[in-house]
């Protein structure tokens, strides 16, 4: 058994360089390298929206990606779950207090922080 196992490993090697020698194999693996940091990219930006925005983190990156956000609105926002509700909700800082936002503008905030979020991701992962 263990014989047949070596022999597989060296057939999958010497397959995985056969595959890097034919010509346009770079292509494809640059494809794949960017479909994978793509994926990456989108991971760490959900768990920074679902989870830093909304707990008020401290973090560099979270603090500018809610700067530009509150600068290109011209206001400031507040994320939060509510105790009873699966739904994130969007509150607008006023001089009368806290101000919940829904509807299309809620969906616009929510469109541009995850695009603002990607944009921020992209630039600073290695």
């Amino acid at each position: 058994m263990l014989r047949t196992y070596a022999r597989q490993l060296t057939s999958a090697r010497r397959l995985a360089r056969f595959r890097r020698s034919l010509p346009g194999a770079l292509p494809q693996d640059e494809t794949l390298r960017q479909a994978k940091r793509r994926l990456l990219v989108e991971q760490v930006s959900r768990e920074i929206v679902e989870n830093l925005v909304v707990t008020g983190s401290e973090n560099q990156t979270v603090q500018d990606i809610l700067g530009t956000l509150n600068g290109e609105f011209g206001e400031r926002f507040r994320f939060q779950y509510p105790p009873a509700s699966i739904d994130l909700q969007v509150f607008r800082t006023t001089d009368h207090g806290a101000q919940e936002i829904t509807g299309a503008e809620k969906q616009a905030v929510f469109k541009r922080l995850w695009e603002i979020t990607l944009d921020k991701v992209n630039d600073t992962m290695l």
